[in-house]
């Protein structure tokens, strides 16, 4: 790859709007997609993520990319070179219902070559270099992935079919002979040590360079936006010092959507970010950074990231930080499980944005998490738009019993926590918060904001009213998409 992308679009559907791309009903499906990719393409995105976890993917999109817009990928973006197209595979150790999409996924890599060969001629590098495997938890998974792809995918090239006839001889050879994995960690212990899994992983591996897919929503899904933050910290330096001891370039990615608990990525505060990321190469640009702002201003937000050059990340006392997350953690997932009832109520009322598959994340496990084990919540999307839509913002949760001293810390690891509360705190509705989290909370909201969208406010008010009364008749949809429209982040 010439190049180590800076800005990954991706398909996570956080948008408040519908894109320009989706159907009658608000959804982007199918062709939309194909669509979409043309669009962050043009607008400076050098990677697009092409994700076939919890959702159909088009395996044929390269095909589609290059013969449906020839004279752009032509003259303004070469596959490969200019720009990535990275696949996100099913993890089979976890998602077993649909492990066979990882094959499917995997198999269109050469057929995906051979079209960029078709097109640009002979010699030109592969438009799909690099996997991303969700929900790593060991070097085995990465392995396993890297050495299918070689040993069956490519390996097939070498067998006999027929009368000595081999599969080479049939149909040609199989490139590219390898493919890097992305590990995208995403539960707590990993990340916080997820230099040990890079570590193993790159032992014995001759390669120039590895990228670390650090996620920032499911974190904050499962511990709470503070520890989610300081998990994120650690795991930063963590790699950064493996990145010394081995001499070897490692690139992280940060996986942050618009909203501030899922890390307040967005085209108008990009800079947020670069701050508090400093060591990153790469940062995800989700579907409400492209769809609830206009095309100049999300244009702008992508050329500040690739403006970017990265540092070294923020020092963090890391057992001072382990006992703020276990603090926070412990009373966020204890919150959690006494909304569970309202999140999922109005989760069914939440816009589909994407086609997508039940997803199946560390509470959908029914594992036990500190007291949440059996509780199943929608995905980090659904979760914080449907407490968004009461005015209860997510972003409160496990902040009750933190002390000043706590907070002092925060605030030297992560400048913008008051900022991000701010922002967040602004879509409160007062009179839910004290209902469902009682005085101490609102204490947190008084000490943040005083500054309250009431228009917004309002609009809770209504959504919360339908739910308490179970009645169906109310436009309980449209107003749960005005008020996200008003925050222009769904969750």
């Amino acid at each position: 790859m010439s190049i180590i992308p800076k800005v990954m679009s991706t398909q996570h559907p956080d948008n408040a709007s519908p894109a320009p791309f989706a159907d009658s009903a608000g959804v982007l499906r199918g062709d939309g997609e194909i669509e979409e990719a043309v669009e962050v393409f043009a607008l400076g995105c050098d990677e697009q993520m092409w994700d076939s976890e919890g959702k159909e993917a088009d395996n044929q999109v390269v095909r589609k990319l290059l013969t449906g817009h020839p004279d752009f990928f032509h003259e303004n973006v070469k596959l490969g070179i200019d720009a990535a197209l990275t696949l996100r595979v099913p993890n089979p150790r976890v998602e077993r219902d649909m492990r066979k999409s990882m094959v499917e996924a995997l198999q269109s890599v050469p057929s995906s070559m051979e079209m960029a060969q078709g097109f640009y001629g002979d010699g030109h590098v592969a438009p799909i270099q690099e996997v991303i495997l969700p929900l790593t938890t060991s070097a085995e998974e990465l392995s396993m992935v890297e050495a299918y792809y070689r040993k069956v995918i490519v390996g097939q090239e070498d067998q006999t079919v027929l009368d000595g006839q081999s599969v080479k001889d049939w149909v040609g050879e199989f490139y590219p002979k390898s493919i890097r994995v992305i590990p995208l960690i995403e539960d707590m212990e990993n990340l916080f040590y997820c230099d040990r899994i890079v570590e193993e992983y790159l032992q014995d591996r001759d390669l120039p360079y590895q990228r670390v897919f650090l996620a920032r929503s499911d974190p904050a899904l499962n511990y709470g936006m503070v520890a989610a933050e300081l998990i994120l910290k650690v795991g930063l330096l963590r790699l950064h010092d493996l990145e010394v001891k081995l001499g070897l370039p490692l690139y992280p990615i940060i996986g942050a959507g618009s909203a501030p608990f899922r890390g307040h990525l967005g085209p108008t505060n990009a800079e947020r970010s670069l701050e508090e990321y400093p060591s990153a190469q790469t940062f995800t640009v989700q579907s409400a950074f492209k769809y609830d702002y206009d095309r100049d201003t999300v244009r702008d937000g992508i050329a500040k990231i690739l403006a970017h050059e990265r540092t070294e990340p923020v020092f963090i006392n890391q057992d001072r930080a382990k006992e703020i997350i276990d603090k926070s953690t412990e009373e966020y997932q204890t919150r959690v499980q006494e909304l569970t009832n309202v999140i999922t109520t109005v989760s069914a009322h939440v816009p589909r944005r994407r086609e997508r598959k039940m997803h199946v994340g560390l509470f959908g496990y029914g594992r036990s998490l500190g007291g949440v084990g059996g509780v199943t919540l929608p995905r980090a999307i659904g979760f914080a738009a449907s407490l968004y839509s009461i005015g209860v913002p997510p972003e409160l949760l496990g902040l009750a019993c933190l002390t000043e001293s706590d907070f002092a810390f925060i605030r030297e690891v992560y400048p913008n926590i008051d900022e991000d509360l701010r922002a967040a705190l602004r879509f409160t509705n007062e009179r839910h918060v004290r209902e469902l989290l009682g005085d101490s909370y609102m204490r947190v909201v008084s000490q943040f904001t005083d500054e309250i969208d009431r228009v917004h406010e309002g609009l809770t008010s209504a959504i919360w009213a339908s739910v308490a009364s179970n009645d169906e008749t109310t436009r309980r949809f449209q107003f749960v998409e005005e008020a996200a429209q008003l925050r222009h982040f769904l969750g």
